[in-house]
Order: structure tokens, then C-alpha cells, then sequence
């Protein structure tokens, strides 16, 4: 009873410490400690709660995804309903609403609270007890649909409020907040970054990319879209929970909700319309996209006795900025390089004020949406300025008279590399690694967790290393000297030591990491330990052939190209050639199995293992003659799962794979199963299939 009771309080506080490094990353973005050592105390709860399944909690931050992709969703009625604003789009319409107020409530002046007009997915968020029970869509306004296991992947959303501070507003544990799921333009930018990179679609806009997101089946899916979320309603038995509306957005932040960063009070129309202008300048400097401003009368008893019409409070309004598009002529197309490496075409325009911003450059996206325009230089456009950082070419609206072809440049616009395309897709790329313009990114990459695992070297310092000129390449960081690495900001001597140490110690890591933190296209942690095991040499892979690459396991004729196209480029071979001066681990023996019990049989690994990482037990299999793969299919023999077992498990059991627990894996390793006994899989206990049931680690048994 004291283990147990000694486990929990350790696992609280290690929740209580994840819960508030969340808020400061992801609502406060003051973050105090580096990703790694985040991630290394989500991993250490991880483990002692597969340890102990029973005390996993829906509150814990481990249960943040959702689990297996559903069906369809179930529908909730909300109460109160959820309804629209108006719209208003002139100073004139926005004084007839202040009019309407001051009539209807007999006062003279009314005090406004202003906020930014998010363009996302309102949502209505449900506590109970202080712990996130339900996130439904508005839906009709009168009915949602219920997308709770999609909401919990969102890290601005908290799963558990802090009883304490609700005792100290006032407030009871059962409550609901409202507000907007939206895409933060960086995500939004990544995401049609990916889209193109994979050859699909991309999004027209945040909200459309955002919407999707939410309302998608599979919650991995909303995990990976990176989304945010702002509160702009607290309620609590479907009623206001202040006596003002400023007060509500203030408990709100209390409670640790992310609010309207650009809110205000104001005491009269007058500051209403410098509040819009002030944020009209403003809003292309900000994260998000944000279409208007939101005016709310912040008296809550003003509110009431204002009321609703049939689809709208009469207490708000919002105003909708003014749309933002103009005609130009395209003069010539440029290419950029983006911080993947891929080039992306920019039309060099003739100047153009659209929306009191001077616009010169537009994107055009990709050589396929050149042609969907039937865009030549010369001729003459609708640009658009809504929807993306950088405005875009709406449609050509006349031909130039000598209008001629865009051609994609055959070498980097930044290092003059050979450009590369695979003829299956859309993308032209340049695969320098140490291209200036994708510096930075393959900096991260290179010293991230499952790569060259160098702590401390994050996205504040790679910034300063590479805008100081101190880093150029991989083989640059391995040349750092103490006093430079010092005079960085946030930075004293002895972080600076520890940083240089954690470099140097990198030197020792695997050739599979080394392969891997490189950034070739297409090649993961898998590949990457697969190449090392057939080559054994660094050197001798980067001089293969695609014939000798697709000899390799598990790596066919697009993934060599990519392979091969990297070590083509002279400056990746310079790369390589430094890097092997610099001490870095080349070469390794490759070790023969120990036995050959597992040989011909092929092992997943998914949810976490109680005793050891999954990569631990990898190397297990590899040591008695087994292969592990990434994917389940036919030809998998075993899938061994943990807690928290994701779509790999579901698709095991569908495929009528033998599914095993960490017990029974060992208990195959030891020798004392037979490969051959192993029954086929059946009900997987602890996971019910019943509504509302948890996932719990399977017990020892074979199933």
C-alpha cells in the first residue's frame, strides 16, 4: 500500500510540473526549460503510469491524444444556445448599433470591451469537477457535434483547472468556456508546407485548414495540425459568469485560458473606432488572423436587459475590416527557398496599395498553380491580401501583350546547388544541407531528441549562432569555441560549457543517428538504422548506387533517389568529409544476431513499454535474428504494445495479428514461449469497448 501510495504522489507532482511547463510554453510562450527535457518528463510519466495503470487519470497530460480514429460523431445540444453576431462594416453602421444601445438601455455612454475577431472554429468547451469532460462544435448554434477526443490534443486547452483557483475567484468546478479553435500562421504556413512536400492539396486559410482539423476522425490528425485555442465566454449554469465581461476574461486568464492578447476598454465610440484602427495597422504583425474587432457591452445586466433577437445578441456587434484586394501586373517571378529546402515561386509586382500597405511581391505557391492560373509575366492580376502572411494571386484578368514563360532555375537561387525534383510530385528542391536558407531548420533537425541528441541547442540559440555567423554547417557547431558560445544571450559560461559538452558528446553517437539527424528526404530513424546495418560505413553509403540503396530493407526506388540525390550534391560531400575530421562516428561494426530464435519474424512496437523505450526493444529483436518495422501489415508477425497503444494496435487486430504484452515479449526473448504456441489475438484487456472506458496497460498474458 505504501509502494502505490508513494507512485501516486510521485506521479501528481510530475503532472503538476508537465501542467505548468504547458502553460508556460504553450499559452505564456516563456518556456524555462529546453523541449528535451520536457519531452524526457513526459516520457518518465509515461512510464510509471504504464507502471500503474490504475491510477491514469483523463486529466493526466499523457491522455492528450485521442486515441483510435472513430466512426462519426455524436451530437449535443447546447445551452444556451451559440449564436452568431452581426456584422457591421462602417464607422456609420457601428454608430447606429451604439445608438440602438444607448436607446434601448437609456444611458448616455456605454462602456465597450473590444476584442479581436479570431477567424477560426467557435467551440464550446465543458468542466466538470474542474476536469475537461466534453469540446462540442457551435454546429446550428443549437446543436454540435461532439469532438472532445479531437479538443484534448490542444495544448492551450487545459485538461484540469487548478481547484484552488477556482476556489479563489469564486467560481464552482462545473463550468463551460467558449471560444475559437484557430490555426497560428506559422502552423499554417508548415501545413501547407507538408501538403505540398507530400504532393496534396493546400488549404485556401487558417480557419478552412483549422475547421478541418477539429472536425476530423482521427485525433492524431488534429495533434499534428498544431492548433490554438482563445476563450472569450465564461458560463456557468448558462449564465455570464461576472458581474462584468471584462472581469470574465480576466478569471479566464486566471484559470489559465489564453484571451485576446489585443482586448481593450472602452469608454466611448470614439475609442471604439481608434481601438479598430490601431489593430487595423497592426494585425499583419500578429501570430493569427484575425478579421475585425468584436465590441461587447461589459456590463453584464446591461447585457440581459438588452437581450437577443432571433439570431444574435444585440449587446455585440462585430466589425469586419474591409476586404483587401487589388489589380497589378506581375513584372517578373522570382524563386525563394524555404526552410525545407523547397523553392517557391514569387511574382515581383508593380506596387500597389491594398489596404493601406504597399504590396510589391505576391506568392504564387508552386509551378502547378502558375498553370491553374495561366500565368505568364506580364500580365495583369487580382492580388488578395486576406487569408496568408504574404498575398497571393487571385486570377489573371488580362493577358500582357508580351507576356512570356516562367522557368524554374536549374540552380539554388541561395548556393548555387542542382536543383532536384522527383517527377511524381510537385516540389523543386535544393538538398544542400548546409544551404543558408534552410540553415537554421537542419540546425534544429540535426541537434533534435532522436537525432544527434544535443540538449540545450534550441531554436533561441540557433538563431543567434546562425544570424552571428558563428555556424554555417553541422561541422561548424563541432568548432565552437567557450567564449563565443558565452556572449550569446541567456547564456553564462557554465550553460555555455554544458551546451559545448553535450556537442562534443554527440561525436559518440550511432552512424544510425548520424544518417538520420543528416535530413536526408524520406529518411526516418528506421531508415536511417537500417542503412547503417547494410553499410556499416558512411562513406560506403554515401558512394551507393540506387540499385546497391533498394537492396537495402524496407527502402524502395523513391526513397534511394532521395538518398542518392543527397550525397550527388558536392557540398553535402564536403559536409560529410568535415564531419568525419571533426571526430564524429563514421563507422561501426555490424554486429551478427547472438541467436537465431527470431529469425524470419518481423515485430511492431507501439504505446509505452513499462521497462524499456521501444528502440530498446528493437535492438532486442535485431539481436536474436528478427526484424522490427514501422508499419503493421500481412506480413507482420507481432505487434507488442504498451500504454496508450495508438492506430497500429487497432490495425493489428483487424488484421488478425498476435498482438503481445512487454511480459509476454520477454517471456518469448527468454525462451520460454515457442514462437509457434503464440495464440492469436482476442480482446485486448483493459481496453473495453465500451463508451467512456480507459485504455489500460494489457496484463501478463499472451493474447
Amino acid at each position: 500500500m505504501a509502494k502505490s501510495t508513494a507512485a501516486a504522489s510521485q506521479i501528481e507532482k510530475l503532472r503538476d510540473d508537465i501542467r505548468r511547463h504547458e502553460y508556460l510554453y504553450y499559452v505564456l510562450d516563456e518556456p524555462e526549460i529546453s523541449d528535451v527535457k520536457f519531452d524526457r518528463m513526459m516520457e518518465e510519466l509515461k512510464r510509471l503510469e504504464s507502471m500503474h495503470p490504475e491510477l491514469v487519470t483523463p486529466d493526466s497530460p499523457t491522455q492528450r491524444v485521442g486515441g483510435a480514429p472513430r466512426k462519426g460523431f455524436e451530437t449535443y445540444r447546447h445551452s444556451p444556445p451559440m449564436m452568431s453576431l452581426d456584422n457591421t462594416f462602417s464607422f456609420e453602421e457601428l454608430e447606429e448599433f451604439d445608438r440602438r444601445v444607448r436607446e434601448l438601455t437609456g444611458r448616455d455612454r456605454i462602456e465597450y470591451v473590444t476584442e479581436h475577431k479570431f477567424d477560426g472554429l467557435s467551440i464550446s468547451l465543458l468542466y466538470e469537477g474542474g476536469v475537461l469532460v466534453r469540446g462540442v462544435t457551435r454546429g446550428d448554434g443549437t446543436t454540435g457535434e461532439d469532438v472532445t477526443g479531437n479538443v484534448r490534443t490542444i495544448h492551450s486547452i487545459p485538461l484540469r483547472v487548478d481547484a484552488a483557483e477556482l476556489k479563489k475567484l469564486r467560481l464552482p468546478t462545473d463550468f463551460e468556456v467558449r471560444g475559437e479553435i484557430i490555426m497560428p500562421l506559422r502552423a499554417f504556413e508548415d501545413l501547407n508546407q507538408r501538403q505540398e512536400e507530400q504532393g496534396g492539396k493546400r488549404f485556401a486559410n487558417p480557419r478552412n485548414a483549422a475547421a478541418g482539423a477539429v472536425r476530423v476522425l482521427d485525433p492524431e490528425i488534429t495533434r499534428a495540425r498544431r492548433l490554438d485555442f482563445y476563450a472569450y465566454f465564461l458560463l456557468v449554469g448558462g449564465r455570464m459568469a461576472a458581474h462584468l465581461h471584462s472581469e470574465a476574461l480576466e478569471s479566464l486568464r486566471k484559470l489559465h485560458f489564453k484571451v485576446s492578447p489585443g482586448r481593450g476598454i472602452c469608454h466611448s465610440l470614439e475609442e471604439v473606432e481608434k481601438f479598430i484602427d490601431t489593430w487595423e495597422e497592426k494585425r499583419e504583425k500578429l501570430p493569427y488572423e484575425i478579421d475585425g474587432i468584436v465590441i461587447k457591452v461589459n456590463d453584464i445586466a446591461l447585457q440581459q436587459e438588452l437581450g437577443f433577437t432571433a439570431k444574435a445578441p444585440r449587446w455585440a456587434v462585430a466589425y469586419k475590416y474591409p476586404a483587401r484586394q487589388e489589380t497589378t501586373v506581375v513584372k517578373d517571378v522570382i524563386f525563394q527557398v524555404g526552410r525545407t529546402g523547397t523553392l517557391t515561386p514569387v511574382a515581383v509586382l508593380e506596387p500597389v496599395e491594398v489596404g493601406g500597405v504597399t504590396v510589391s511581391r505576391s506568392t504564387l505557391h508552386n509551378m502547378d498553380e502558375i498553370e491553374r492560373l495561366g500565368l505568364r509575366i506580364g500580365d495583369t492580376v487580382i492580388i488578395e491580401r486576406a487569408g496568408e502572411v504574404i498575398p497571393h494571386v487571385i486570377k489573371v484578368v488580362k493577358e500582357g501583350k508580351a507576356r512570356h514563360e516562367i522557368a524554374v532555375p536549374e540552380r539554388c537561387p541561395e548556393c548555387h546547388s542542382k536543383i532536384h525534383k522527383d517527377p511524381e510530385e510537385v516540389a523543386y528542391r535544393c538538398v544542400n544541407a548546409s544551404c543558408p536558407a534552410k540553415r537554421k531548420e537542419s540546425l534544429l533537425h540535426f541537434a533534435s531528441r532522436h537525432a544527434m541528441n544535443i540538449d540545450g541547442l534550441g531554436e533561441k540559440i540557433v538563431d543567434q549562432l546562425v544570424d552571428k555567423g558563428l555556424v554555417k554547417d553541422f561541422a561548424d557547431l563541432y568548432e565552437l569555441k567557450l567564449d563565443d558560445v558565452a556572449a550569446l544571450e541567456r547564456m553564462a559560461k557554465k550553460s555555455a560549457q554544458n551546451l559545448l559538452d553535450e556537442i562534443k558528446a554527440s561525436k559518440n553517437n550511432s552512424v544510425a543517428r548520424l544518417i538520420y539527424a543528416l535530413g536526408i528526404r524520406f529518411v526516418g530513424e528506421r531508415t536511417g538504422q537500417l542503412l547503417a546495418d547494410h553499410f556499416g560505413d558512411l562513406t560506403k553509403l554515401a558512394k551507393a548506387t540506387v540499385e546497391q540503396l533498394v537492396e537495402v530493407p524496407e527502402v524502395g526506388p523513391k526513397v534511394a533517389q532521395s538518398i542518392a540525390d543527397f550525397f550527388s550534391e558536392p557540398a553535402n560531400q564536403r559536409l560529410i568529409r568535415r564531419l568525419k575530421d571533426e571526430g564524429l562516428k563514421m563507422t561501426e561494426k555490424r554486429r551478427a544476431p547472438e541467436d537465431m530464435r527470431l529469425s524470419g519474424k518481423t515485430f511492431v512496437f507501439t504505446g509505452a513499454l513499462p521497462r524499456r523505450s521501444r528502440d530498446e526493444a528493437g535492438a532486442e529483436v535485431v539481436r536474436h535474428g528478427g526484424k522490427v518495422s514501422e508499419s503493421v501489415s500481412k506480413l507482420t508477425d507481432y505487434v507488442v504494445v504498451g500504454a496508450d497503444p495508438g492506430s497500429k494496435y487497432d490495425k493489428a487486430r483487424s488484421l488478425g495479428v498476435t498482438i503481445l504484452n512487454e511480459d509476454a515479449f520477454d517471456d518469448l526473448l527468454e525462451g520460454k514461449v515457442t514462437v509457434p504456441a503464440l495464440e492469436r489475438p482476442g480482446k485486448m484487456p483493459g481496453k473495453s469497448n465500451s463508451k467512456g472506458a480507459s485504455k489500460r496497460t494489457p496484463q501478463r498474458s499472451l493474447f
